[in-house]
C-alpha cells in the first residue's frame, strides 16, 4: 500500500496527474483518498521497485505499509463553497504549509473556526482560526488519549510550522510525559516550550466559540460565487477510478482550473467550473458511469481507511436507514474496527474484542452532547449483534431529536421565566474552556439542577456537565443585549 500526502488537501492538477500516470504504469486501476485528506493506492510487488523509482525521479514523498508521517490536514477545500472565511485565504494556508521543513510525525490540522465540515480535534495539534487575523488558537490533544490542552494563547500564522517542530520533539522525546498517558500536564508542556522559544504570541480574551455541528451536503454540481461551479465526487466503495482520475486532471489542465482538493469524508472536490465547461466535465462522469447525488445520510460516515469490514457495515446501515427512511441531519457516524483510530463522529460503532458464539460484538456510543467534535463519550448499548445494529441507531437518533425538541421547549420557557424573575441587565455566558461547554445565565443548568437567571457568581460550586471540569475552568465569554 502507497500513501502519498497532499498537504492541505491542496493537490495542483498536473502534479496529481503525474503520480497517476506513473501509478497506471505500474498496473494500478483504483485509488483512493483517507480521512487525512491522503493519496493511497495499492500496487503489486513487481511493481514496486519500478514505481519508488518514478516517484523518486519525480520528488514525492511516500511511505509503503505505514502511515508514520500523518498528512496535514486543512479546510481550504470549504473556503467559498461552503464558508466565505473572513481573513484565512489560499494565501495563508499555502504560506503555512510551504514554512513546514520537516515532516511532521504528529496530526496537524489547519480549521477555520466558522466551519463544520473539516474536523477540529482529530489532530494532535489543531489549530483553529480566531477572530484576529493571523492568530489561532492551538488545542493540543495528546498521542494516543483524548486529553485536549487549549494553548493559553494565541499563534501567529507563520509560528505554526516552528512551534509545531518545537512542542513534537518535546512530546516524543517525553513520551512518560506527554505520550499515551491517562493523566498529562499540557501546563508543564506549555511552560517548557516557553522557555525555548520566542514566539509571537497574542492573549486572547474571548474562548473559541465553535459553529454548530452541520454537515454541508459535497457531491455534485453546485453554484457559488461569481457565477462558477464546483463539483463534488464521492465513491461509495471509496474507489476512483484512475482512468477517471487522468482524464479530470487533463480537463482541470485544458480548462485553467489549477488545483484539485481532497476532503476527510474520502471524496474529492473541483472548484472553478465555468458554466460553459459543465458540459465536459459531465461527459467524463458519463464515460466512467460516475454517480453523484448520493442521499445525505451515505454521505456523513467515517470509516477507517482500508477498512473492508467498516465499509460493508457502513453500507449494511446506510440500506437500513434508507429502509426505515431515519433521519440523520445534524449527526455524524463513524465505523471502529481497530483501537485508537480516533475517527470524527456524534455516533460511534465500536467493534468489541469479545464474540458471541463466534460472532462479533459491538458498542454504541456518542459523544454527551452530539457534537462530534467532543471527545467526551457515552455508552448507548453494549454487546450488540451486528444485525441489531440498525434498530439501535434508529433509537439513538429518535434519541437526539427528542432531546432537540425538548432543549428547544425548554429553553423557551426558561428564557421567558429568566426575563420575569431575574435582573435584565446582567445576564453572561461563561465557557468551559477545556470542551466549550456554555454555561448561560438566562437559561442556568438543568443538569446540575441550576434555575434558570442563576448567576454564575452565586454558584458555590459548579462542575461542567460536560466534562467535569470546575468552575474556574469556566471564562466568561460575552453580556446578553440589555432589554428595554
Amino acid at each position: 500500500m502507497i500513501k502519498i500526502n497532499l498537504p492541505g488537501g491542496i493537490v495542483p492538477a498536473g502534479e496529481l496527474l503525474d503520480i497517476l500516470t506513473k501509478a497506471q504504469s505500474a498496473g494500478v486501476t483504483d485509488v483512493r483518498f483517507g480521512n487525512r485528506q491522503q493519496l493511497l493506492f495499492a500496487v503489486d510487488a513487481e511493481e514496486l521497485e519500478d514505481l519508488k523509482n518514478d516517484l523518486l525521479i519525480s520528488d514525492f514523498n511516500y511511505e509503503i505499509d505505514r502511515d508514520e508521517y500523518p498528512n496535514i490536514i486543512s479546510s481550504y477545500v470549504t473556503e467559498d463553497i461552503v464558508y466565505n472565511a473572513n481573513w484565512l485565504k489560499e494565501g495563508v494556508y499555502k504560506d503555512i504549509l510551504d514554512l513546514f521543513d520537516y515532516e511532521p510525525q504528529l496530526k496537524i490540522n489547519l480549521a477555520d473556526n466558522s466551519q463544520t465540515f473539516i474536523p477540529f480535534f482529530t489532530g494532535n495539534l489543531n489549530f483553529i482560526s480566531s477572530d484576529i487575523s493571523n492568530y489561532w488558537y492551538l488545542y493540543v490533544r495528546f498521542p494516543k488519549t483524548n486529553i485536549l490542552y487549549c494553548w493559553p494563547s494565541l499563534v501567529y500564522s507563520e509560528d505554526i510550522p516552528g512551534m509545531s517542530k518545537l512542542i513534537e520533539k518535546e512530546i516524543l522525546n517525553n513520551r512518560k510525559q506527554f505520550y499515551d498517558q491517562p493523566a498529562i500536564d499540557g501546563g508543564l508542556l506549555h511552560k517548557k516550550i516557553s522557555a525555548k522559544s520566542m514566539f509571537l504570541i497574542q492573549p486572547y480574551s474571548n474562548p473559541l466559540q465553535l459553529p454548530e455541528f452541520s454537515l454541508p451536503f459535497y457531491e455534485g454540481f453546485n453554484r457559488y460565487s461569481n457565477n462558477k461551479l464546483w463539483l463534488g465526487i464521492y465513491r461509495r466503495n471509496e474507489l476512483f477510478p484512475v482512468a477517471f482520475l487522468r482524464d479530470i486532471c487533463a480537463l482541470c489542465l485544458e480548462t485553467r482550473i489549477g488545483q484539485l482538493y481532497t476532503t476527510p469524508w474520502k471524496s474529492i472536490v473541483i472548484k472553478g467550473i465555468d458554466q460553459s465547461g459543465r458540459a465536459a466535465f459531465g461527459d467524463i462522469l458519463n464515460r466512467y458511469r460516475i454517480n453523484v447525488r448520493h442521499a445525505a445520510n451515505e454521505l456523513n460516515w467515517q470509516v477507517e481507511d482500508l477498512c473492508d469490514e467498516g465499509l460493508e457495515l457502513k453500507r449494511q446501515l446506510v440500506r437500513e436507514f434508507e429502509e426505515a427512511d431515519t433521519r440523520t441531519y445534524r449527526l455524524c457516524f463513524a465505523v471502529k474496527t481497530r483501537l485508537k483510530s480516533g475517527l470524527f463522529g456524534s455516533v460511534i460503532i465500536n467493534k468489541q474484542k469479545n464474540t458471541k458464539l463466534g460472532e462479533p460484538l459491538f458498542e454504541i456510543l456518542h459523544t454527551r452532547d452530539f457534537n462530534p467534535n467532543s471527545k467526551d463519550f457515552v455508552v448507548f448499548k453494549n454487546n450488540v449483534l451486528r444485525q441489531n445494529i440498525g434498530l439501535h441507531l434508529a433509537q439513538l437518533c429518535n434519541q437526539f431529536y427528542e432531546i432537540q425538541t425538548d432543549r428547544g421547549t425548554k429553553q423557551t420557557v426558561a428564557l421567558a421565566e429568566a426575563m420575569i424573575s431575574a435582573p435584565i441587565s446582567d445576564k453572561q455566558i461563561y465557557q468551559c474552556k477545556n470542551c466549550l461547554t456554555l454555561y448561560d445565565e438566562a437559561y442556568g443548568d438543568d443538569v446540575n439542577n441550576i434555575r434558570a437567571g442563576t448567576q454564575f457568581k452565586d454558584i458555590d460550586t459548579y462542575i461542567c456537565p460536560t466534562c467535569d471540569a470546575p468552575k474556574q475552568d469556566f471564562v466568561l465569554l460575552e453580556e446578553s443585549p440589555v432589554l428595554s
